[in-house]
């Protein structure tokens, strides 16, 4: 064998692992479906944009892409400028190379979404339209969604037009809570924001706030235990002994929802983030000058804040509160209260005694009867010097545990 025949075979390798290696390269610079790349534009043309990849072909960017951009980011597209582009298409069936500046940037978004659900940062939304389990909203280039069990500020239960017409592109801060590119699937939390952003007001306030402040706040719930009052980003409470000198059932009996009412700080516990609100250590005590104001046997009116079994508690206007026994209603034969009065009935009746030094008071419906009248001649309004002590003594005889501050007792009254 010649010793060119020796040597052929191995010129036949070399050529091989060249074309090989060539082949790899193409391969490598070739673009993938699906594959995002930084690429330079080239040509603006009125149906196309022209970029290139650093591939041996130029992509071109289709007019139905283009459409879909923002008009912002669609006016800033100059030639020389660089874009990221999603690759739609290797090769069509006109051997071009298609991609999209649109999904390009969605990537982005994308990338930027993962990161938000790591962060938890709070970022706002558009709503662009509801379906029956919650609401579509827009964030940057994606198109997300709020389930109803997440939605705060937007009721799904009205059904009615109108109020969707009100919520169309309202803006809405979010945290995202899943993300899942492959099935296009981008979901938004209201409600989970809302507590991130009222648990920041709250710590603010708390910074901000020292007990024995007065501030304004919004009633925005009513409990049997209390009131709830907005002071601007977080609710403090108002516990239901601390609405009114008097007795208050119910925080609707003096209170309703969207009441604007000044508020005293009564406690700030910034471990637990709780606020303590007063209304009542803004009005006047009641009791302060109950002896300059009131007398015994003077007519009053009041009004039923509650009805037990031995009476009814009777509140005056500056919140004055005491007891009309059962023997003092009426006729004084009464055997139950209950088909008598009811609360909040307005009632005429005097004072039968008053214990300014004990927070007590008594009133009566009797004076005047065999059983309490004044004497003859006294005054319209005054007691009759033997009169209003029977009639003292009748109230703390028959109700000791009211008149000791006993369950059935206001505690403000009581105190």
């Amino acid at each position: 064998m010649s010793p060119a025949n020796v040597n052929q075979p191995n010129a036949d390798q070399g050529s091989k692992s060249e074309f090989e290696q060539l082949l790899e390269n193409y391969l490598d610079v070739m673009p993938r479906r699906g594959e995002i790349r930084t690429a330079t534009i080239l040509q603006i043309e009125s149906r196309a944009i022209i970029v290139d990849m650093g591939a041996k072909q130029d992509g071109i960017v289709p007019s139905q892409d283009i459409e879909r951009l923002d008009d912002d980011v669609r006016n800033g597209l100059k030639v020389g400028a660089e874009v990221p582009v999603y690759v739609l298409n290797p090769r069509d069936q006109d051997d071009n190379l298609v991609v999209s500046i649109n999904m390009g940037l969605q990537q982005y978004d994308w990338e930027k979404a993962r990161q938000l659900l790591t962060s938890e940062e709070v970022v706002q939304v558009t709503v662009t339209g509801h379906n029956r389990g919650g609401i579509l909203v827009r964030w940057n280039r994606l198109e997300g969604f709020i389930p109803s069990s997440h939605l705060v500020s937007v009721n799904l239960s009205n059904e009615r037009r109108d109020v969707w017409g009100d919520v169309q592109g309202k803006g809405l801060g979010v945290k995202v809570i899943e993300v899942d590119q492959d099935r296009r699937r981008l979901i938004f939390s209201e409600r989970e924001a809302q507590k991130e952003w009222r648990a920041q007001q709250k710590a603010r306030l708390l910074s901000e706030l020292k007990e024995g402040d007065v501030v304004k706040g919004t009633v925005t719930g009513l409990r049997d235990f209390g009131a709830f009052v907005n002071l601007g980003g977080a609710d403090g409470l108002i516990h239901v002994s601390e609405l009114a000198w008097h007795r208050v059932d119910h925080p609707r009996d003096v209170l309703k929802v969207g009441d604007e009412i000044d508020v005293y700080v009564l406690n700030l516990d910034r471990e637990s983030n709780r606020i303590a609100l007063s209304r009542k250590r803004l009005l006047n005590d009641p009791w302060e000058d109950a002896d300059q104001r009131y007398h015994e046997g003077q007519l009053v009116e009041g009004s039923v804040t509650n009805v037990v079994d031995f009476g009814a508690f009777i509140a005056l206007d500056n919140g004055l509160e005491g007891l009309l026994h059962l023997s003092e209603m009426g006729d004084g034969s009464l055997k139950e209260p209950y088909s008598y009065v009811k609360k909040s009935d307005r009632l005429s009746l005097r004072i039968s005694h008053l214990e300014p030094e004990k927070r007590r008071v008594g009133f009566t419906q009797r004076w005047g009867t065999d059983a309490g009248a004044p004497a003859e001649g006294a005054p319209a309004g005054e007691a009759a010097p033997d009169a209003a002590p029977a009639a003292s003594e009748s109230a703390d005889s028959d109700v000791p545990a009211a008149a000791e501050g006993g369950e059935e007792a206001p505690p403000a009254a009581a105190e």
